[in-house]
């Protein structure tokens, strides 16, 4: 049931108050828009021939989107996060994470700075008052000055 206004109506009221020709000009529009549909059988199809052409279209659109982005410098860092630790526990990973920005910042001089997930996750790893001491990554810079900060094992 369907409410108006505050009052129960049923679908039959609703339709008495349609004339038919406004319910036939509904109705046309979406009977255009129906297209037919070609029957096939799947057992025409063979399993290895659907799937195989399946991944070398998904292949060949990722090799034409992935343009190879030239690095200018790659450096590896091990990064003092000791200073982190002045100041209250309960800031001590957040301070490391401003710590590892103002170094990359002053030893790369970036228009733009990213730091990788795991990166923040190893700052992070032992909850908010006990980061790592030292950190060691790997920076890269490209041609647009942007700077990817990656962890290094």
């Amino acid at each position: 049931m369907a409410k108006k206004k505050g009052k129960e109506v049923s679908l039959d009221d609703l339709e008495k108050e349609l004339s038919e020709d406004e319910l036939e000009e509904i109705a046309e529009p979406i009977e255009e828009n129906i297209e037919e549909i070609e029957e096939f059988s799947l057992d025409e199809i063979a399993e290895e021939e659907e799937v195989s052409e399946v991944f070398e279209e998904a292949v060949e659109e990722i090799e034409e989107e992935a343009p190879k982005e030239e690095i200018i410098d790659e450096r590896i860092y091990i990064i003092p996060l000791a200073k982190a630790r002045k100041g209250p526990r309960t800031k001590w990973a957040k301070k490391s994470v401003r710590y590892l920005k103002e170094f990359m910042e002053r030893h790369f001089k970036p228009e733009s700075l990213i730091i990788s997930q795991e990166v923040n996750e190893q700052i992070w790893s032992r909850g908010i008052q006990k980061p790592p001491r030292k950190l060691k990554v790997r920076a890269t810079k490209n041609i647009d000055g942007l700077v990817v900060v990656y962890l290094q094992k």
